[in-house]
């Protein structure tokens, strides 16, 4: 890993660039997915600690005087087209323009509900603002239960609030809609969370709701590993964690094996190997009866995607807030 080598032919080469769409190519070529830089940044997990300090603080100074220098040569290059009066001919081909790049959480979210529309579900929309009653009292969160400080709510008024969770569709769907029935409700949803690489205050959440008769924790396994395998492209290791919420009896999460570390251990999944990919449960019989359901005949599950958990997954994305800054230098890899 001769950085200083790499900094010297990265160095020559841009400042050698004569038109942006050769600079662009350099850019790729050092700094992108595959470019060399990063590969040197990959290698940095075989090195001794002593020496990845060295060389990854080395690395990361390249990075950004590599940047900076692109950015600087862009100008310098636009200023000259500027400039130039040199005769142009209006009859030669044009360039083509540069395509748009779709954010990774819409590519994710579009593969999301094509997998699930393929298992029999129907994709709803639903509303971010919402009443206390749909969602919480109706999913049997009574005024002073403790589970409401969790979720710290934006109120617009003492009735009307900022969904906190996707679940409020549960109940406002089956009220119109007689079982059984299959659906998913995508939606952002909000919560005074500060702002950090695993939270924001504004985040996307995926529902899932199954109702008919019979329904168990196999039917809701088997759904779920199959869309891990089509979303992952192949087998996911898969577990149910014991968990609580006040809609689900009984309450599990699922967790899947980090996709950063093939599970061995690292920084994201905390070195446990498993990642907390969604809360689920079997639809506790309250929200059956706040939606005018019989408990008693119909039994069902429900799960909610935190989206942007898959996407980073999916990509290995270690700061969800890459998804939220629009810099086309990040969406163009995707």
């Amino acid at each position: 890993m001769d950085i200083k080598k790499l900094r010297d032919e990265a160095l020559k080469e841009l400042l050698g660039a004569k038109n942006l769409e050769e600079l662009e190519k350099l850019e790729i070529k050092y700094l992108g997915r595959k470019g060399a830089l990063t590969e040197v940044l990959k290698q940095l997990k075989e090195l001794s600690s002593e020496i990845r300090v060295q060389v990854g603080a080395a690395a990361n100074q390249l990075k950004h005087e590599l940047a900076s220098t692109i950015e600087r040569r862009k100008k310098e290059i636009k200023a000259v087209l500027q400039d130039s009066k040199e005769w142009v001919d209006i009859s030669a081909p044009g360039h083509k323009l540069a395509k748009g790049h779709l954010n990774p959480r819409t590519l994710i979210l579009r593969r999301v509900e094509e997998i699930f529309q393929s298992l029999g579900f129907s994709v709803i929309d639903s509303t971010e603002m919402d009443t206390d009653y749909y969602n919480f009292q109706a999913l049997n969160f009574p005024k002073d239960h403790p589970a409401r400080d969790m979720q710290d709510t934006f109120y617009i008024n003492e009735e009307v609030l900022m969904r906190t969770q996707t679940s409020p569709s549960q109940v406002r769907f089956m009220e119109k809609h007689n079982p059984p029935l299959r659906v998913i409700v995508p939606g952002k949803v909000f919560r005074r969370d500060a702002s950090d690489a695993t939270h924001e205050s504004q985040f996307y959440q995926v529902e899932g709701l199954m109702v008919d008769k019979n329904i168990s924790v196999a039917n809701f396994k088997a759904v779920i590993a199959e869309f891990f395998k089509r979303l992952f492209g192949k087998e996911v290791k898969m577990r149910l964690r014991p968990s609580y919420f006040p809609f689900t009896e009984p309450s599990f999460e699922p967790d899947i094996s980090c996709t950063f570390c093939d599970g061995k251990g690292c920084k994201i999944c905390k070195n446990t190997g498993w990642l907390e990919m969604a809360g689920a449960g079997m639809v506790h019989p309250f929200v059956f009866k706040s939606a005018g359901y019989s408990p008693y005949e119909w039994q069902g599950f429900a799960f909610g995607f935190g989206l942007d958990r898959l996407v980073m997954m999916k990509y290995k994305i270690n700061d969800m807030r890459l998804l939220n800054f629009g810099d086309l230098r990040f969406l163009k890899q995707f």
